[in-house]
Parts: C-alpha cells; structure tokens; sequence
C-alpha cells in the first residue's frame, strides 16, 4: 500500500509527512465507554442480566410448583405450560426458573473466590523476591494439579447434604492457581517498569505501588480469569446434578437433564423435557464466550481495529489500513534533467538508428 507525501497531513514540524488516524467528533467521550460499547460486550452483559433477574425473582414468578405433580403428564408445550411437562406432570418452565438461582450463584461464588485467590498469591508472588516467591509459586503449582471434580465427588459423597454453597467453596479453592501463574507472569514483566521504579523511588509503599500502578494493568487478565472460572463452576455444578452426585431435590439444570435422562425423554420423543434446559446452558455459555472476547478486543488494539483502521489524509482522502500491511510512503517522481538551449532532443527511434 503507498501513500502519495503530497496529500498527508504533516503534524511534526522537520519530521516529514505523517498519517492520522480519522477521529470522529465526540470520540474522546466515548473511549469512557469503549468497553461497555463494545457490540460483543452489551449482547453478554445483556444476557447476563437477564439471567440475574430470573435468579432473584424466578422462585416468586414461577407459575406452578417445580415438584408439583399434576394429571398433564408429558404434554408437549401449551399456553398452560410453556416448556411443557414431565412424566409426573411438573412444569418444566417452573423448573428452569426456579433453578437458575442455583446455576448463578454457584458461578458467582466460585469465580469471585477464585480470581480473589488468584490476585492475591499471583500478584505477590511476581512483586516480591526470595523465599516469599518460591514459596507462593510451589503453593500454586501444587493446587494447579488438584482435580476439582474428583474433589467434589468425594466430598458431596461424604457430606450427607452438600449444598450449592459448599460446591462452589470447594471449585473456589480449586480454581485459583492457574490464573496466580498467569498473574505472576505478568506482574514479573510490570516490576521493572519505569513507572513503578519511579513510584518506589518517590518512597509508595509497596500495597499502594501495588494497588495503583500494577493492578489497573491487569484489570483485563483478571476479569478474563473471572469469567473463564464462571464458566467452569457453572459446567461442574451442571455436570454434578446430571450424573447424580449432588443432591437431586435441588432444583437446577443438571437436575432436569438427570431427570430427563433417567426417564428415557429421548427414546419417549419428549424433547421439551431437555431441550430448555440445553439451550439455557448454551446461552448462558454464549453470554460469558461474548464478554470474554470482548475483553480480549478490549486489551488487544489489533483484535479491537479488526483490520478496519482508517487514516485520513490532508486532502480528505480515507485510506483503509489493513492487518498485516505497513503503509510504505510512495517517493516523488524524479523530476527530468534540465535541456541546455539549442540541444536537440533525439527520440528512442534515433537512437536506435532510425529515421530521424
């Protein structure tokens, strides 16, 4: 790609021709929003609201009982039952409702426990030298092979009750070291900066270099490791209720689905007893990938412009600047030598010998 130097903005005075990028008017205004803008990002927020709505107000608004036995056994959906029934006539709909709070809460619980671990170990871990590091990164090497599921298993099989509250402590405390690796990392390459040595040099404590100069660096690693463990308590306290290991009067997806399992559904041609549930599993994995990825563009400048940056020349001309090419500035055409007076100018006939 070249740009003619004749039609490009010169913005530093004896530094040559330089390109800018087009700005559109209130644009410094909305970088405040950027993030929130974000078309990936306010599709998951969106989605993900609406599932907090129903996991506070979906006990109250559910329409029937969710263990609630009725007549309309196995009946496809209706005005009466939206998602239809199951084989004991209990409204499917009442049940997703009802157990979404559980789904919710349980990935909550475990991501915020998780990514507090995480920041707290990782980031001191990579500040600090000596013992107080080999110390910490042992600690997170040895949690970081601890097999959350298995643990799970082992302990909801011992405890007569395992709520949904004890699932998530125990995919918390689980969950932490591979994003204390990642924050270590990080935190090791942010240390040395010029900021931070001039930071410790003004004599900050360490908790405020810490909190103010280290930390808003890594405010997009961090919420990514957050939703990345939602997603994963999410799965595992699915995954638990529909092999049976929790507790099965709980209401949740995973129930549904066990329920829906055990009772043959599928060979039974009744695909509204585990189809609401699938696709509320899927959407709420949707609305977590979007913000996920949103973050990452977020970080990213190349994954942010997506191959779509403009720059704007003097002459009003937009230039699209695609990923992977560097704009080359075309050189001015070589002007001709001067003519001495009276010299005659042969043409590439006559100097190849033709006529002249």
């Amino acid at each position: 790609m070249t740009i003619s130097p004749s039609s490009i903005e010169q913005v530093i005075p004896g530094q040559g021709a330089m390109a800018q990028p087009s700005t559109a008017p209130g644009r410094a205004k909305r970088r405040r929003f950027r993030f929130i803008a974000n078309a990936k990002v306010a599709a998951g927020l969106v989605i993900l609201a609406i599932y907090g709505l129903f996991a506070v107000i979906g006990p109250w608004v559910a329409p029937y009982d969710p263990s609630a036995r009725s007549s309309d056994v196995l009946q496809a959906p209706s005005a009466e039952h939206w998602f239809g029934t199951t084989h004991l006539g209990q409204d499917i709909f009442s049940q997703i409702l009802v157990g979404t709070r559980s789904v919710v809460v349980v990935g909550l619980i475990a991501g915020v426990i998780a990514t507090l671990l995480s920041i707290l170990i990782g980031v001191t871990s990579g500040y600090v030298a000596g013992v107080a590091d080999e110390g910490l990164s042992a600690l997170s090497n040895v949690f970081l092979v601890i097999p959350a599921l298995p643990l799970i298993i082992i302990v909801t099989s011992i405890v007569e009750r395992a709520s949904d509250t004890l699932v998530a402590l125990i995919i918390g405390l689980t969950s932490w070291a591979w994003g204390a690796r990642v924050l270590r990392a990080q935190t090791l390459s942010l240390r040395r900066r010029d900021y931070v040595e001039a930071a410790r040099a003004t004599g900050e404590r360490t908790w405020r270099v810490i909190l103010f100069e280290i930390l808003p660096n890594l405010t997009a690693i961090i919420a990514s490791g957050f939703v990345g463990t939602v997603i994963f308590a999410v799965m595992s306290e699915i995954t638990l209720a529909f092999i049976g290991i929790s507790s099965i009067t709980t209401w949740n997806w995973g129930t549904i689905l066990f329920w829906a399992q055990g009772q043959q559904a599928l060979a039974q041609g009744a695909w509204w007893w585990f189809v609401p549930a699938g696709l509320a599993i899927a959407l709420l994995g949707t609305a977590l990938a979007l913000i996920n990825f949103g973050i990452d563009e977020f970080v990213s400048p190349r994954l942010r412009s997506g191959g779509r940056t403009r720059i704007r020349t003097a002459s009003g001309r937009t230039v699209r600047m695609r990923v992977g090419f560097t704009p080359v500035l075309d050189p001015p055409p070589a002007s001709p030598p001067p003519v001495p007076v009276g010299a005659v100018v042969l043409s590439s006939t006559d100097r190849k010998g033709g006529s002249r």
